[in-house]
């Protein structure tokens, strides 16, 4: 099996992205399905967080919404079909466990902010593969869900930033669902980042704007993934659809050129141990075929994979178990903020989404290209990057 096979021998890209997710969602997935999440995870945190309340519902909804577009493929064959329909099974598995009350791994959805955030990220992975993560649940296991979905919406309050967009994300879950949903909550969110956008592709965080990966780790992939459920319901949300989508192309271009030949990028803001999920918005933009023009999906390739392979070069970023530990390269404890635990860690996957493209798309198929930093340090005369008006 591809999780078995040493790393120094994967030099094709799409089965090390294939050998290192699974590396990565593996621990999770497998205690989730078996109701061991909660004596199996560590909680690594900050001295005094107390975040064991929240983490393990960030562990499956991060890890879901990252894994689900290649749960959700349907292009594949042979070893790569076996791994996809075992991870399936454990996901649907895992969901069943942690909705369940009589289930030892029955999560909290009702103390705190912090389950509005995690449901979202699970709201998101199911919507991007509903055939896969939905649909085949018994009634009552979807029941169970919804439940939960509402019982997270009556006990949590979104503060005036991008948790705008979570509460957004689940009344989308409810509506795919058939159930009840509010579409004055999606209507605001979408509202106040029409409102929130400061210009050449970039939102602030509310009403003030952050140099970090906020824009990639939410904004932008749950703008897009609103507006592409529900941009036919309302009139003035069919209307923004485009303008988000030219601005996530945008931001995907920007992204694109902050990577550098070593696969090492800008350290810069908050939550830097999210790790690969700080380039989630450029991922979709690939899974999405909604690059900017002379941007490369094999381009876009060569960097991710560039990226990706810095991270692990660094052994230490897991335990000996094989959870993730807090930090950028290898364990760096510091870089966790009071909010971050090892279930937080999880968004990683989110980098991930391009698996979602078969195996025969441009992006895995094309040729073996570098990127932009790459052929600028060569000496390549490319074009002046220009702001989007």
């Amino acid at each position: 099996m591809l999780d078995n096979t040493p790393q120094s021998d994967r030099t094709d890209d799409r089965m090390y992205w294939v050998w290192a997710l699974q590396r990565i969602a593996r621990p999770v997935l497998e205690a989730g399905a078996d109701q061991q999440l909660r004596i199996k995870m560590p909680v690594e945190e900050r001295p005094g967080s107390n975040r064991r309340l929240f983490t393990h519902l960030e562990a499956v909804g991060r890890t879901l919404s990252g894994m689900a577009p290649w749960l959700a493929s349907s292009e594949l064959s042979g070893e790569e079909e076996q791994l996809r329909e075992r991870y399936a099974e454990l996901a649907r598995r895992t969901i069943t466990s942690i909705t369940h009350p009589d289930s030892p791994d029955f999560l909290n959805y009702t103390t705190g902010n912090q389950p509005l955030v995690d449901m979202a990220f699970l709201a998101q992975g199911i919507l991007r593969a509903p055939a896969v993560l939905l649909d085949p649940l018994a009634e009552s296991d979807r029941l169970r869900l919804a439940h939960c979905i509402k019982e997270v919406r009556r006990s949590c309050r979104p503060p005036f930033n991008n948790w705008l967009l979570f509460s957004a994300m689940i009344e989308v879950l409810l509506y795919r669902m058939g159930d009840d949903w509010d579409p004055v909550r999606v209507d605001y969110a979408l509202r106040m980042h029409k409102e929130w956008y400061v210009g050449d592709g970039a939102y602030g965080d509310g009403p003030h704007f952050h140099w970090d990966y906020y824009n990639s780790y939410v904004i932008h992939p749950m703008l897009v993934d609103v507006l592409n459920y529900l941009g036919h319901v309302d009139l003035s949300w069919g209307e923004m659809k485009a303008i988000v989508q030219e601005r996530q192309r945008r931001y995907a271009s920007v992204q694109e050129r902050l990577i550098a030949p070593d696969g090492s990028y800008p350290p810069l803001g908050r939550s830097i141990a999210y790790r690969f999920g700080a380039f989630h918005s450029l991922a979709q933009a690939s899974l999405m075929h909604h690059l900017p023009e002379g941007l490369r999906p094999s381009q876009v390739r060569g960097a991710l994979t560039a990226v990706l392979r810095r991270f692990f070069a660094y052994p230490e970023m897991f335990d000996e178990s094989g959870w993730l530990r807090i930090g950028l390269y290898g364990h760096q404890p510091s870089l966790g903020e009071g909010y971050i635990s090892t279930g937080s860690l999880y968004l990683f996957t989110t980098g991930f989404i391009p698996l979602g493209l078969g195996p025969n798309d441009e992006f895995w198929n094309g040729s073996i290209d570098v990127w932009t930093q790459c052929r600028l340090q060569l000496g390549e005369d490319l074009h002046c990057d220009h702001a989007l008006d």
